[in-house]
C-alpha cells in the first residue's frame, strides 16, 4: 500500500524530469521545424519548451490538487493509483495537446504570458481567499461563543475569571456556581500597556538608528552596523523572555524599590522594555531602506538652498520617507501584538485592569495560548473564547490599518 510520503515522491518526483523531457521535446520540435521550412521562430526557442512544460504539469497538478481536495473534505477517497494514473493520463494528453501547436510562427511567447498571467493572477486569488477564510473561521467560531456570553459584557467587562466555563457545556451552570466572567478588558489592557511601552523603545531608538546609518554613517561603517543590528531579529523569542525574566524583572524591581515604589518581580515593564528591543531592527531596517530610497537631489537641492544638513533631514528627507515609516511602525506594532513567549515568561498570566507598569499583566495572545492549549472541550465557552479575543483583536488592526492609510495620504497629499 503506497503511503502519502510516496505519493508525493512519485508525484512531484516525477513531474520534474517529464517537465524537463517536455520542454527538450517541444524546443528540438520548433528548432527542426524551423530549419526544415527555413522560417524564423516568431520567439525564442526557451517559449516553445515552457509551453510544452507549461501544459504538461497543470494538468497533473490540477488532478492532484482536485483529488486533495475530495479527500480533505471526505467526499471521496481517491486511491494513491488512481492518482498517479490520472495525473500521468493529464499530463500525457496535455503535452499531447502543446506539442500540436508548436510551429515555426507560433506565437509562444505570449502564449507563455498569458499562462503565466492565469498562474500569477491565480496565486493572488489563493492569499485572498485565504484571508478570507482566515476571518470566516474566526467569526463563525466567534459567534457561537456569544451565543453563550453576552457580546456587550465580553468588550465591556472588566473581569476575567472563566474557571467555571466548563460546567455550561455540561450543563451544570447554573446549580449554585458562580458565573464564568469573560471581561475582555483587562486583557486588551495589558496588550495595549506592553506594546505601548515597546513602540516607545523601538520607534526612538530604531529611527534615530536608521537616520544615523543612511545620514551620516560612512559605507563602511553601515556595511558594519546594520548587520549586527539586524542580529537582533534572528535571537529566538524564548531567549529574550529568559533575559527579561532573570535580569530585566529584578533589576526593574531593585530601581522601583530605591525610589520608594513597589513593583512585582512579574511586571509589565520588564517584557515591554526587552520586546522594544527585540523590534528595533524592523523599526531600524524598513526606516533605513525607505530613508535611503529618498532621491538625493531632495538633498542637495536643500542643502544647496542653505539649509544644514538636520534641516534637511527634518523638513525634507523624514517627510519624503514618512509613508514608509509608517508601514515600518505598522509592522513594529503588529510584532509586538503578536508576541507571546516574552509577555508569558515576564509578565505572567494575571489580566489585570491597572495603570502601573510595575504590576503583572497579559496580553491577548498569551490568552488565546492558553485557552487553545489547555484540557478544555473545543466547543467549551473558554475555548471559544480564544476566537473571540482573535476577532476583535482582527476589528482593532484593521482600524488602526485604516487610520493608517488615512493618514499617509493626507501626508502625501500635502507634499507632493
Amino acid at each position: 500500500m503506497m503511503t502519502a510520503s510516496t505519493v508525493f515522491l512519485w508525484f512531484f518526483g516525477g513531474l520534474i524530469p517529464l517537465c524537463a523531457m517536455a520542454y527538450w521535446l517541444a524546443r528540438g520540435k520548433a528548432l527542426n521545424q524551423s530549419l526544415a521550412s527555413g522560417k524564423r521562430l516568431h520567439s525564442l526557442p526557451g517559449f516553445y519548451g515552457l509551453y510544452a512544460a507549461v501544459w504538461l504539469a497543470l494538468p497533473a497538478m490540477g488532478a492532484g490538487v482536485l483529488f486533495s481536495l475530495l479527500h480533505m473534505f471526505h467526499i471521496m477517497d481517491v486511491p494513491a493509483v488512481m492518482l498517479l494514473a490520472t495525473a500521468l493520463f493529464l499530463g500525457a494528453a496535455g503535452l499531447w495537446l502543446g506539442l500540436r501547436h508548436i510551429h515555426a510562427e507560433f506565437r509562444a511567447r505570449q502564449a507563455v504570458e498569458k499562462i503565466m498571467r492565469g498562474v500569477l493572477f491565480g496565486a493572488a486569488t489563493i492569499s485572498i481567499l485565504t484571508t478570507l477564510g482566515i476571518v470566516l473561521s474566526v467569526i463563525f467560531e466567534s459567534v457561537r461563543f456569544f451565543h453563550v456570553i453576552s457580546f456587550w459584557d465580553f468588550i465591556t467587562g472588566t473581569k476575567w475569571q472563566p474557571d467555571t466555563a466548563f460546567l455550561i457545556g455540561a450543563g451544570r451552570g447554573s446549580e449554585g456556581v458562580a458565573p464564568p466572567l469573560f471581561g475582555s478588558v483587562p486583557i486588551f489592557a495589558g496588550t495595549f500597556m506592553i506594546t505601548g511601552i515597546a513602540m516607545l523603545v523601538a520607534v526612538p531608538v530604531g529611527l534615530f538608528a536608521a537616520i544615523y546609518m543612511s545620514e551620516y554613517a560612512s559605507h563602511k561603517a553601515r556595511g558594519r552596523l546594520k548587520p549586527m543590528l539586524e542580529i537582533l531579529a534572528g535571537i529566538p523569542t524564548v531567549v529574550y523572555g529568559f533575559f527579561a525574566a532573570i535580569t530585566i524583572s529584578p533589576l526593574v524591581v531593585e530601581i522601583a524599590n530605591a525610589i520608594g515604589f513597589e513593583a512585582s518581580y512579574t511586571n509589565a515593564l520588564a517584557p515591554g522594555l526587552i520586546m522594544g528591543v527585540m523590534i528595533i531592527p524592523f523599526m531600524s531596517s524598513l526606516s533605513d531602506d525607505v530613508i535611503k530610497a529618498v532621491p538625493q537631489d531632495m538633498r542637495d537641492g536643500s542643502m544647496a538652498l542653505g539649509a544644514t544638513k538636520s534641516e534637511t533631514i527634518r523638513h525634507i528627507v523624514l517627510p519624503a520617507a514618512f509613508p514608509g515609516i509608517v508601514s515600518a511602525f505598522l509592522l513594529s506594532i503588529s510584532r509586538a501584538i503578536g508576541e507571546t513567549m516574552i509577555v508569558v515568561m515576564a509578565a505572567g498570566l494575571r489580566p489585570n485592569l491597572t495603570m502601573n507598569p510595575l504590576e503583572g499583566m497579559t496580553t491577548v495572545t498569551v490568552k488565546i495560548v492558553e485557552a487553545l492549549t489547555g484540557d478544555q472541550e473545543f466547543d467549551s465557552a473558554f475555548t471559544l473564547a480564544a476566537f473571540a479575543l482573535g476577532l476583535v483583536l482582527l476589528m482593532l488592526t484593521l482600524v488602526l490599518n485604516i487610520v493608517s492609510t488615512i493618514v499617509v495620504r493626507k501626508f502625501k497629499q500635502r507634499y507632493e
